[in-house]
């Protein structure tokens, strides 16, 4: 049988096999992925924390011009809100998704977020946004985390020590009252004065641009107490993952250890929440990458990750915003449209449960 003679080249290409891009690049990006997978937890820390410096070093002295004993200080209060944030909302997101055996949960599901608008929105109305305005803000910090704190223990106590104690009733009971919050909020916005709205509308989204520097103390020393106890409690941690039933088996009161992670949350998102405003997407995002980064590691290593991610985002999202986009829009707008993505991608794909 006559052998069939080869086609020839077409004109500008040259003859013979053509290397297989789209192959080769798909299995170069996978090996990647997989290398990042499996890298050694202590290298990711490592590699994150000289990334983290890097970004606070150049958030603090990257075009620092004219007076420099003014600027410095406020760039420096400026990122040590940030990474007092970082801290509290990766930690509190980590925790909640632990106790819940959920990776799409995040705190502000129990309705934290909505309670800090109803109380700015419920203060404003009752006040007017001069007296809001001109309050210490030492009294509004307090007033604001005293009222979230005390929602959350009234909640898990009403939920852990009646007669229904499961955790998914307490999940939606979160979320109704969520709801509730928002829609009391909605109708007191609708029955304000307009030049009033505008100015409650700014305390709805984080701003690290105006934190007041007597707050940076007590938020850090709440925020550092709370981490500590969770250092401690970081194998406890890694036993409630595997789930209830493993974690009394082994002896973990876990009822107590529970309700002790939520309120530890609680603190940590009230805190940061009174400090800068509401992020409710943020956890999700550096959680997300914090799992990605060290699947099947222990908590020992999924905290300090965390954080690191957290303020890398932080700090460097900042940095971008005003050095590039020269304030062009808020960072927390960019974080809750990201984070909103990343949600509903996560919620679709329905392989974390």
């Amino acid at each position: 049988m006559p052998e069939t003679a080869p086609a020839p080249a077409r004109p500008g290409v040259p003859a013979g096999p053509r290397a297989p891009h789209g192959p080769a690049r798909t299995g170069a990006g996978r090996r990647l992925k997989a290398a990042i997978r499996n890298a050694p937890p202590h290298l990711v820390a490592a590699v994150l924390l000289v990334l983290a410096a890097a970004v606070v070093c150049l958030f603090l002295f990257f075009d620092l011009k004219g007076n420099v004993g003014y600027i410095l200080p406020r760039r420096a209060i400026k990122v040590a809100a940030m990474l007092l944030v970082a801290v509290a909302v990766g930690v509190s997101t980590l925790l909640f998704q632990t106790v819940t055996a959920n990776r799409i949960l995040t705190p502000s599901i129990m309705g934290f977020d909505s309670l800090y608008i109803l109380i700015q929105t419920a203060l404003t109305f009752t006040l007017g946004a001069a007296t809001v305005v001109a309050a210490p803000p030492t009294l509004q910090f307090g007033l604001e985390v005293l009222l979230m704190v005390a929602f959350s223990a009234l909640l898990y106590r009403w939920m852990f020590t009646g007669a229904a104690r499961s955790l998914h009733l307490l999940l939606l009971v979160g979320v109704i009252l969520g709801s509730l919050f928002r829609g009391f909020s909605s109708l007191l916005q609708r029955l304000m004065e307009p030049s009033e709205f505008i100015i409650l509308q700014d305390l709805f989204f984080a701003s690290f641009n105006n934190v007041d520097p007597a707050l940076l103390g007590v938020s850090a020393l709440i925020i550092l107490a709370v981490c500590a106890a969770v250092w401690r409690s970081r194998h406890t941690l890694d036993v409630l993952a595997l789930g209830r039933e493993v974690a009394i088996n082994v002896g973990v009161d876990h009822r107590r250890v529970v309700m002790l992670v939520l309120l530890g949350c609680s603190l940590l998102v009230a805190v940061s929440t009174a400090l800068v405003g509401p992020v409710t997407f943020f956890g999700l995002l550096v959680v997300s990458l914090g799992y990605q980064l060290c699947r099947g590691f222990s908590h020992a290593w999924l905290l300090p990750i965390v954080v690191l991610i957290g303020a890398v985002a932080l700090v460097g999202g900042q940095l971008v915003l005003e050095k590039v986009f020269g304030f062009g829009t808020a960072l927390s707008v960019v974080i809750e449209f990201t984070g909103g993505i990343l949600f509903l991608y996560l919620l679709l794909k329905g392989s974390l449960k």
